[in-house]
């Protein structure tokens, strides 16, 4: 769907904002092109960011202070780029959706040097998050190279600290995340995964365990949805609020979960 679509869902279903993002470009420019046909008119925000991929430079502090001297709010460090995501798709369909256009592969982006020691254009990066306030992702790092780079956000004075999907790519387990938000970091995990396609979904228990050890005023729960043969971004926050609250999770509960968290975050 489009972003204009998803900011008219989301605006009819309550949503003070919305994040648009794409794994190949920033979305910030195009945030701001379809604010003259319509996205101005709507009782929303919605706002973007830069996923640090090759084809934005990879880790590349100027192409993040562009994005987000020009309103975006959220880098993500490597997704399709990281070492983790790149082995875990190979030789298998992961279901995870692809580029309708044809792009060279992705060679793996490290965080660290040989050495293990972070990079002097990560530390860059960070510096400039620090400074816009804005919110950093581990994107799609595994658990070493999220560890360090949130050890250095911290470091660097970075307020805002996301931890996707921990048991999709990423590898991390439930102590592991309970150890993150300790740290002050939240923990993200998507709807889609949960209560999308059929033949895709994840076990709720799952879920819970994350949410029971991490806690409900450290976790966010997004759609990482509007891709074709996705449910609607709405839709599957329809279907995780009637889960949660049948799996006894409370209702003051599941409001943070859904949108308390992810406003402090992205408007607090």
């Amino acid at each position: 769907m489009s972003i204009l679509d998803a900011a008219r869902d989301a605006a009819g279903a309550g949503f003070r904002a919305i994040v648009a993002k794409s794994h190949h470009h920033s979305m910030v420019t195009d945030i701001l092109a379809l604010r003259s046909a319509g996205l101005a008119d709507l009782p929303i925000e919605v706002v973007g960011g830069i996923a640090l991929n090759r084809t934005v430079g990879g880790l590349n502090p100027y192409a993040v202070e562009l994005a987000l001297r020009m309103g975006g709010r959220v880098v993500w460090f490597p997704t399709l780029s990281s070492a983790a995501h790149v082995k875990h798709h190979e030789g298998h369909d992961s279901g995870f959706p692809t580029s309708v256009v044809e792009l060279r592969p992705q060679p793996p982006l490290s965080i660290l040097d040989e050495s293990g020691a972070v990079l002097p254009e990560v530390r860059d990066i960070l510096s400039v998050i620090a400074a816009e306030d804005a919110v950093l992702t581990c994107g799609h790092l595994g658990v070493t190279e999220s560890q360090r780079l949130i050890d250095a956000g911290l470091e660097a004075g970075v307020q805002r600290i996301v931890v996707n999907h921990p048991c999709f790519v990423v590898g991390a387990s439930v102590e592991q995340a309970a150890a993150w938000a300790r740290q002050g970091v939240y923990i993200e995990h998507c709807a889609v995964m949960y209560f999308g396609r059929p033949e895709r979904r994840r076990d709720l228990g799952e879920l819970l365990t994350f949410i029971k050890a991490v806690g409900p005023g450290q976790t966010v729960i997004s759609s990482d949805s509007g891709q074709k043969n996705n449910p609607l971004p709405v839709t599957l926050y329809r279907r995780a609020v009637r889960a949660l609250l049948d799996a006894g999770v409370t209702e003051a509960e599941t409001r943070q979960l859904v949108g308390t968290n992810a406003g402090q975050l992205l408007l607090g």
